[in-house]
């Protein structure tokens, strides 16, 4: 039972629902059900994030950590406000108040749990357009802080990158192919649907770094290898028969392992630093990859600190070392949308009229019609 039962009479606001917890959001969209409550602890709600809370259906996101710093522009709420989806923000220590499973109601007096009630406030489209301007005038600083990030890490980083990539022995051929690169980034799905006729025709290697490989499945592909540090792909991607790859750290620790081992899986580990799409992209290289497509990665700024990381010192430089096989194909859905041409459209009706002349030349019924008439006609021109 609720602590305290809110009453609907007069009240604007009323939701009551299951909740699902998650301290990682993209670890939270792989088991959460559509009309649930989320309670996540994400700070700066990023598209990606909110494009999962969509997409899962949910019916209230209560956030633990600001859903908006202020710090850089972020464009999750929005998408959640377009949605329907209202955010509620409440106190870091207020998280452990929520328990998997049980029932909870919002209303203007607070979020009423088992446990009692709790405060929250509400992220509004106000709230959010006034910390965005604030975040367009500090930009300029945190770009300031990602160089220098950027530029410490190369020079730490820079001698792992120099020389080649230790891999082990792989099943998955790739030695003179095209590989195609999927990590779950902004504008992959348009950006697969577009590479449709490429990869139907080229038939490259489709490695998908972690959810990456779920949006392959997505679009009705199959991954040839899964690689990164297995913690936002879905079981059924695990188990689809890819090639499994886990990204360690440099000293040989591999966290994600420990999930591929309960699965009763198994998989080769590569330990680098850096991101596990940089890590991809190094393989393919080392492997002898003659042509590597990146869909979806990380290549700006504000998505690097979407990404939660402050600098890119092994994607630049990773990006330096495969340069002349890479083809970017991030944002490629908006670069062309052919039109549809006058001249074509000839072929609809076309298409239509077709299977009735046919009809009329095998039916008898149709065919007897056709004669009387051909002779009224031409009885009438006599």
């Amino acid at each position: 039972m609720l602590g305290r039962q809110p009453r609907r009479g007069g009240a604007t606001l009323y939701i009551h629902g299951k909740v699902k917890t998650g301290r990682s959001t993209k670890a939270l969209l792989r088991s959460v059900e559509p009309r649930q409550i989320v309670v996540i602890d994400h700070p700066d709600l990023d598209e990606m994030g909110a494009a999962g809370l969509i997409a899962a259906k949910v019916k209230a996101v209560i956030n633990a950590a600001p859903t908006m710093t202020g710090k850089y522009p972020v464009q999750g709420p929005p998408m959640l406000f377009k949605a329907g989806i209202p955010i509620m923000q409440i106190q870091p220590e207020h998280f452990g108040m929520f328990s998997d499973g049980e029932e909870i109601a919002i209303d203007e007096q607070g979020i009423h749990t088992k446990r009692g009630r709790i405060g929250y406030t509400a992220f509004t489209e106000k709230s959010w357009r006034l910390l965005n301007e604030a975040a367009k005038n500090n930009l300029n600083g945190e770009l300031s802080k990602f160089i220098d990030n950027t530029l410490y890490y190369a020079k730490k980083e820079k001698e792992f990158f120099i020389r080649p990539l230790p891999v082990p022995k792989l099943r998955t051929a790739i030695a003179g192919r095209h590989v195609v690169v999927v990590v779950r980034g902004s504008g992959y799905k348009e950006d697969l649907l577009t590479l449709h006729d490429y990869i139907q025709d080229y038939r490259p290697v489709l490695v998908g770094v972690d959810g990456g490989a779920d949006a392959l499945m997505e679009s009705g592909y199959t991954p040839h290898a899964i690689i990164g540090d297995m913690d936002s792909v879905s079981d059924a991607a695990l188990k689809s028969g890819a090639e499994l790859i886990v990204h360690a750290y440099p000293d040989g620790r591999a966290p994600g392992m420990a999930r591929i081992e309960a699965m009763g899986l198994k998989a080769k580990t590569v330990a680098a630093p850096g991101m596990s799409e940089d890590v991809a992209m190094l393989i393919a290289y080392e492997k002898n990859a003659e042509l590597i497509v990146t869909v979806g990665t990380h290549t700006h700024l504000i998505d690097f600190l979407e990404k939660g990381r402050r600098g890119m010192a092994s994607t630049m430089m990773v990006r330096m070392k495969i340069g002349s096989r890479l083809v970017d194909a991030k944002g490629v859905s908006r670069l062309y949308h052919r039109p549809v041409k006058l001249r074509s459209l000839w072929m609809i009706p076309a298409a239509g009229v077709f299977p009735l002349l046919m009809l009329g030349l095998i039916h008898p019924g149709l065919r007897h019609f056709a004669a009387v008439m051909w002779t009224f006609f031409k009885v009438r021109l006599l």
